[in-house]
């Protein structure tokens, strides 16, 4: 009996024995009776990658791949477009000699597909993540993993194109992160004329290029040099195929190439102190990097506002659309060249010349030969149809006989473009150097006088703007008057200024008469209201040529109202982004003060989230391109204006939305221009609303880009959720809307919070990590919270978040004004006169 039962725990140990061996023997190899089974791995020789099985986050389905250091960076999928449905897939050489991966039944859902192999390989896990096939007998390679790359590049791995049959080896994005099969996107190099670029597509349409490749860098990318971007080399193998792939030095210098599912090609590289992968360079640096998004003819800068300007001796072919943002019809020229005006039968003798351009990612399109820079300047010269060249040692002469398209300024690196422009634009060129050598003289003198005077009657400025204003009223209270009763008022001028201070010139804005808005409104009906704020009420209206606007009325009763009337023209008159909304106009007629602005048909944001008739029209992308659009237009604000402004009244009423229901951020009667220093400023007088003032604002009246960042934290928190900051929620606790979602997320139980409207599995990762950078906005202590830039970076990357350094602020719902404060606060608190919002925004 006792022999009996060590002889049956001899068997299971000599089981479990063969069955680790079966494990380990191995351990990079696989062969005909050697297989793995889910959830068994290999590893390859320099231990950083491991092929085995794998789930997508938010997913079940099982897929083989290779992953680098965690299964978080897949760097190759086997069966990306067949899934596995359970765990029983297996990874083994079949009876023809193929690397195959099978289902729990036995049926083939992907294979290497080699032909005409002998039955004798064995398949071998090498080091930078090489998968091979090889004949057992003579060790040749039949197949290897990185000839069919899935969405990253590697050291070795080649992209190429065969310029016979066109057939390229490609990288190709996931559809989304949680599903591995073939996306939209897709990069390769292409080869036109000898001149080498690797292009991204979204199908067939390009989004992205390199810019013309020298021998050593791509001229295209910003900053690119021999020192960042290492490595690379190309070749021709001799049979059509032209290749590019890069090398590393050593191990501890591995990086890779991943092109995501946004279409956005990533440098990664590992970060061994966080554990973590790193992305070091992205080909969406800016929104200059998209491909052709100043249309023809024009040039993008991302350090100018706006981005887009023609290119010299052009101008806008739009020029409406144009100074609304959108460039696509791009820019037409003004002089005819002198080629067209003898194909005109002119007598003009005066010929073309070029325009210089430096540090310029060149057009696409252009057209290669091997000559020298004098004979690449006299062949485009002579060539009528010849609009531009550039020549660089490394790459020849490039000439362009198409519309030029996506020209970018860089500040690093890049070629040099002559553009073919007419004489007479050279002319204006050595004239203009000349006007402005004469306008600085006379703007110096000009300045020093005035500046001379203001000092003299600078304490006169307030009673100075107070005396205009009074004026104009009084200067066309008769004339309103007459319009009340029906009469025809008589004929309304208005000086060129508001004033001495802030020297407001009013012919950047076209100046409307009272009776051409009451006719535009209908006499200000009731039918035509938009929508009624703290200063006054917005109504629609329509002009004699059909252009719809927004009429924003100032309220007679308001003491604020010309203040921040001001303020508004100051403001917003300098600012030019797609998302703010744009002043038409202004009047001043008695005791009038109206706005005009372009009119948005789907009003205000607030309508649709916190409307449940409207807020299932919101789709999860449609609020991503929201919330996007509002970090975009708060960026410009602090950063990229040529004024440095705080909004300091952002909430869900005051962003508007127009027919595409892209964001735009109005109402800056609150908004303050703000110095060069990132110290907050002191206020004697706090505006805003409740609910979305960060706590150093509201108690101290201290405000910074960081007040805008709270306001806009709380702004994710209730465009992601559907919630009103607002309300009370878990009405034992009086939560607000900041203390309810720290509540949850801290029980990692945020899943009930989001609104069911916007909610899918394929999401799920986006919403969460929306909800965290809501979280780092709205924290208690302004220096925790992000900038705009920063958060637009969390935004567009999927590198891991920081935790919040300190609890969201205001979590309880008690009001500000009533709250009770210990004594010895008290003394310390700040004496501002406070003028606040509660309950609701409007």
């Amino acid at each position: 009996m006792v022999f009996s039962n060590y002889a049956n725990l001899l068997s299971v140990l000599f089981i479990l024995f063969c069955y680790l061996l079966h494990v380990s023997i191995g351990i990079d190899t696989i062969t005909s009776s050697r297989f793995i089974k889910d959830p068994e791995t290999l590893i390859s020789k320099d231990g950083n990658f491991t092929l085995g099985f794998f789930s997508p986050k938010n997913s079940t389905n099982r897929y083989v791949g290779i992953w680098w250091k965690s299964q978080s960076t897949i760097i190759w999928v086997a069966n990306r477009n067949q899934p596995l449905n359970d765990s029983n897939g297996i990874v083994a050489i079949s009876g023809d000699g193929n690397l195959v991966v099978l289902n729990g039944h036995k049926q083939v859902i992907w294979s290497s597909n080699v032909s005409n192999i002998a039955s004798n390989t064995t398949s071998q896990f090498l080091e930078f993540g090489n998968l091979v096939l090889l004949e057992s007998t003579t060790g040749n390679t039949l197949w290897r993993s990185i000839q069919q790359p899935s969405d990253a590049l590697l050291p070795g791995m080649k992209l190429s194109i065969n310029k016979r049959t066109g057939k390229s080896v490609k990288l190709k994005s996931w559809r989304s992160p949680s599903d591995p099969s073939v996306g939209n996107f897709s990069s390769s190099t292409v080869e036109r004329q000898k001149i080498l670029e690797v292009i991204i597509w979204n199908e067939t349409r390009t989004c992205w290029r390199s810019g013309p490749w020298n021998g050593g860098v791509f001229t295209g990318i910003q900053a690119m040099t021999m020192a960042y971007f290492f490595g690379f080399q190309t070749g021709d193998d001799g049979e059509g195929n032209t290749f590019l792939y890069y090398t590393i030095q050593n191990d501890g210098d591995f990086f890779m190439y991943h092109l995501n599912s946004k279409g956005i090609l990533e440098e990664i590289r590992w970060d061994d102190t966080k554990k973590e992968v790193l992305v070091t360079w992205t080909s969406r640096e800016s929104e200059c990097d998209v491909y052709g998004i100043c249309g023809i003819f024009a040039t993008c800068n991302s350090l100018s506002s706006p981005i887009c300007s023609c290119l010299r001796g052009f101008e806008p072919r739009n020029i409406r659309e144009w100074n609304r943002n959108n460039w696509t019809d791009g820019c037409v020229r003004r002089t005819p060249l002198q080629c067209e005006r003898v194909n005109n039968k002119s007598t003009s003798r005066k010929e073309d010349g070029f325009s210089k351009l430096q540090t310029i990612k060149v057009p696409d399109f252009a057209e290669g030969s091997s000559v020298t820079s004098d004979i690449c300047r006299n062949l485009c010269l002579k060539n009528c149809s010849c609009l531009a060249y550039s020549q660089n040692d490394g790459i020849g002469c490039m000439s362009w006989t198409e519309n030029l398209l996506d020209i970018q300024q860089l500040q690093i690196g890049g070629l040099d473009l002559y553009v073919r422009v007419a004489y007479a634009e050279l002319d204006r060129g050595r004239n203009m150097t000349i006007i402005i050598i004469i306008t600085v003289i006379i703007g110096t003198l000009i300045i020093v006088i005035c500046a001379y005077i203001i000092w003299r009657r600078r304490s006169n400025h307030p009673a100075k703007l107070w005396h205009f204003v009074k004026s104009a009223r009084k200067k066309n209270n008769k004339s309103f008057q007459l319009f009340n009763k029906g009469g025809s008022p008589e004929h309304y001028t208005t000086d060129n200024e508001i004033g001495e201070s802030p020297q407001v010139k009013l012919q950047e804005l076209l100046i409307f008469d009272f009776e051409k808005l009451a006719t535009a409104t209908n006499n200000f009906h009731l039918s035509n209201k938009l929508g009624h704020g703290g200063f006054g009420t917005v109504y629609k209206g329509k002009l004699q040529d059909g252009q719809e606007i927004a009429v924003k009325r100032l309220s007679r009763a308001s003491g604020q109202g010309l203040e921040e009337f001001m303020n508004e023209v100051v403001v917003i008159c300098k600012l030019q982004h797609r998302n703010l909304v744009r002043l038409l106009g202004c009047c001043i007629e008695g005791d009038e003060k109206m706005l005009m602005y372009e009119y948005m048909p789907n009003k205000s944001l607030d309508a649709f989230i916190f409307d449940p008739s409207k807020n299932k029209l919101l789709d999860w992308r449609t609020r991503y391109n929201i919330i996007e659009g509002i970090a975009r237009g708060l960026l410009y604000l602090h950063r990229d204006s040529r004024l440095r402004i705080i909004h300091r009244d952002l909430k869900a009423s005051n962003v508007l939305l127009d027919e595409e229901l892209n964001p735009k951020i109005s109402d800056f009667g609150m908004a303050r221009i703000f110095g060069g220093g990132d110290d907050p400023v002191n206020t004697n007088r706090i505006v805003g609303t409740y609910g979305y003032m960060s706590p150093e604002y509201a108690m101290q009246g201290l405000f910074s880009e960081k007040t805008d960042v709270f306001s806009f934290g709380v702004l994710i928190l209730e465009i992601v959720t559907g919630r009103r900051n607002s309300s009370f929620y878990d009405n034992e606790h009086a939560l607000s809307l900041l203390g309810f979602v720290w509540i949850k997320w801290r029980e990692d139980n945020i899943l009930s919070l989001i609104d069911e409207g916007i909610y899918d599995p394929s999401h799920h990762n986006y919403i969460l990590r929306y909800i965290h950078i809501g979280l780092l906005c709205v924290q208690e202590i302004a220096v925790d919270r992000p900038t705009m830039a920063e958060v637009i970076s969390m935004l567009n990357s999927e590198a891991a978040l920081p935790s919040p350094s300190s609890k969201p602020a205001f979590i309880l719902m008690k009001s500000m004004l009533n709250s009770k404060w210990p004594e010895e606060c008290q003394s310390s608190s700040s004496n501002n006169n406070v003028s606040i919002t509660e309950i609701c925004g409007r």
